[in-house]
């Protein structure tokens, strides 16, 4: 798996001290969990756990400021899986929900699109299917109260939000929406809301079906094998598969798709651990898309089972990969629930593809594995393909005799540059604000009856221009946000 995370070293002159957090951590933990818990510790070394577990017990009893126990424990345990390799990791318990929802595929709450703006909770969509849409909400209603109480102002922030609008299925939440305005009361019941990762399919032309996967999570296999139905259903006879930009996410669903296109008994993948050893995984059937022709769409941002799904298809020359090497995220995470909600994810093993491909790129000593993008750019990689650095050393031979590379990453059958036209640092800095979708949202609040008019996307895509003006608007609009 292969959540985001993010972190910030010390300074090497505290790795000593954070070390020996880590080790009185690891031990108060040990000393306060019950025998069913996760970190249990042998009879031969009470003698440490009683030294160790005394001096963050002196700490938290004498140390010149306050300080929180619970927050030395947690990060003490962040740095050393950080200092392990670069996915290994800690969960807090107050991340561990937000991160299964998404990998589970649903949630509970009442299905609205939303973000702040000007110190409001504006709705930018009510979810299709779900409570909100059913009870009237808008896109463009402002949520000015929750059972009662304002949520306007300053302090309003993403993480109040949800957990003012998130709740047990069945539970109710009345708000308060301004719309044109006046006040309107709401009262909405809760209920599972499903997260999609498969949030395209359709057909690009004739007998050419397009299928867009954003993660792997648990219900992706089913999404996958129903759009693909449905598009064979009308012709398709050759199928694109877009993972760009898919980070990855369980592994079964993806060892599924990938066996709908191969005969029973083929290698998908196999994991090599010292302690885990080898595991193979083959598929199970024979595949009901083996007739289909396969594309799949990859780039800097496919990792983890994305990689897994393509390395497998290139390497049984079931699919010609288009795009740009993918990120190189071959480790595999087993995860461990902690006694409070919060959990570690340990690497156990590597993945290789079915020709012996490691997938993971190299991590270490001197290696700036962070930075993996940009090094990119400025080597040239990403613009032309003699720059992707390849070895010999480390070539391989699919099953129908084309040569395939190793060394981190898939490495694309057929290289697509970034497209950098049009671009520029400008345009690149409001786009990752979020101010172009801020000035868009905004403008559809104030001239709403006239988009309407439109009466649907494609007479807008047709008839709609933007002019010189509404530019003039939207580089007023960044510069007030500190962007000249």
């Amino acid at each position: 798996m292969n959540p985001e995370k993010s972190s910030s070293r010390r300074p090497s002159v505290f790795q000593p001290i954070m070390f020996a957090l880590v080790l009185v951590a690891g031990v108060y933990i040990g000393s306060t969990m019950s025998k069913g818990d996760v970190f249990i510790f042998e009879d031969n070394r009470s003698a440490n756990a009683n030294k160790l577990v005394s001096v963050i017990d002196y700490i938290d009893d004498y140390y010149v400021d306050e300080v929180k126990k619970e927050e030395i424990i947690d990060n003490a345990i962040a740095t050393v899986l950080e200092d392990l390799d670069p996915h290994s990791y800690y969960i807090s318990s107050a991340e561990y929900k937000s991160v299964h929802e998404r990998m589970e595929g649903n949630f509970e709450g009442i299905g609205v699109e939303f973000m702040i703006q000007n110190d409001s909770l504006m709705v930018v969509s009510a979810l299709e299917g779900g409570p909100s849409l059913r009870a009237g909400i808008r896109p463009g209603d402002r949520i000015v109260e929750v059972e009662g109480e304002s949520i306007s102002g300053a302090e309003l922030n993403n993480d109040r939000v949800m957990s003012l609008l998130k709740g047990a299925s069945g539970s109710e939440v009345t708000l308060g929406i301004a719309r044109a305005n006046k006040k309107i009361d709401f009262t909405i019941k809760r209920e599972a809301i499903p997260i999609y990762s498969v949030v395209a399919g359709f057909t690009v032309e004739e007998e050419v079906g397009y299928v867009k996967v954003v993660r792997f999570a648990r219900h992706t296999y089913e999404e996958f094998v129903e759009a693909v139905d449905e598009l064979k259903s009308e012709g398709a006879k050759k199928i694109i598969v877009d993972l760009r930009g898919n980070g990855g996410g369980y592994l079964e669903p993806a060892t599924r798709m990938v066996e709908e296109f191969l005969d029973r008994g083929e290698l998908i993948v196999y994991t090599k651990g010292r302690k885990a050893g080898e595991d193979r995984i083959k598929s199970t059937h024979n595949g009901k898309y083996r007739d289909l022709d396969v594309v799949i769409l990859m780039d800097q941002g496919s990792a983890s089972a994305s990689e897994v799904v393509a390395g497998a298809m290139q390497d049984h020359d079931r699919s010609i990969i288009v795009g740009r090497r993918s990120f190189g995220k071959g480790l595999v995470q087993n995860e461990k629930p902690l006694s409070d909600d919060s959990a570690i994810r340990l690497t156990v093993a590597r993945y290789y593809t079915p020709t012996g491909r490691c997938i993971q790129k190299p991590y270490g000593d001197g290696i700036e594995y962070g930075d993996d993008y940009s090094q990119r750019y400025e080597s040239g990689e990403l613009m032309h393909r003699d720059s992707i650095q390849v070895a010999d050393s480390l070539m391989y031979t699919t099953a129908g005799g084309r040569i395939v590379y190793g060394g981190g990453g898939i490495v694309p059958d057929i290289f697509v540059p970034m497209d950098t036209v049009g671009s520029s640092p400008y345009l690149s800095q409001i786009l990752y604000s979020g101010l172009v979708r801020e000035f868009a949202f905004s403008y559809s609040d104030t001239n709403r009856e006239t988009l309407e008019a439109y009466g649907d996307y494609k007479s807008f895509d047709r008839d709609f221009r933007v002019s010189k003006e509404l530019l003039e608007e939207l580089g007023q609009f960044a510069a007030e946000e500190r962007i000249p």
